[in-house]
């Protein structure tokens, strides 16, 4: 019987369209971040003083809060993926189970 779900589960539609929707869209969000994240690094690498200037003539300078930044970008990030998730992603998967369901009757 297990045979026979995961053969129904492979060539169910819905399946296949979750799989890609959910690939697709986290790799969007992987590359977001990484692009985000390598240019940091970058600016970093390529021009030190430019994060190094001071906000207020104090010791907080500019790289701080843009470091603080793409913490939070990663949190936004992942946010909006769960939304999506939990929604997009959530009725697909119940379609996949729906189908499984009929196919064991």
């Amino acid at each position: 019987m297990k045979a026979n779900i995961v053969e129904v589960v492979k060539n169910s539609p819905s399946y296949k369209e979750l799989v890609a929707k959910r690939s697709a869209y986290g790799v969007k969000l992987a590359v977001i971040m990484l692009v985000m994240y390598y240019a940091f690094i970058l600016v970093i690498a390529f021009d030190k003083k430019l994060l190094g200037v001071s906000l207020s003539g104090g010791v907080t300078t500019i790289g701080i809060p843009v470091g603080i930044g793409i913490i939070v970008f990663s949190f936004i990030l992942t946010g909006i993926y769960t939304k999506r998730a939990n929604s997009e992603f959530d009725e697909l998967s119940e379609k996949v189970k729906e189908e499984v369901r009929k196919a064991g009757e």
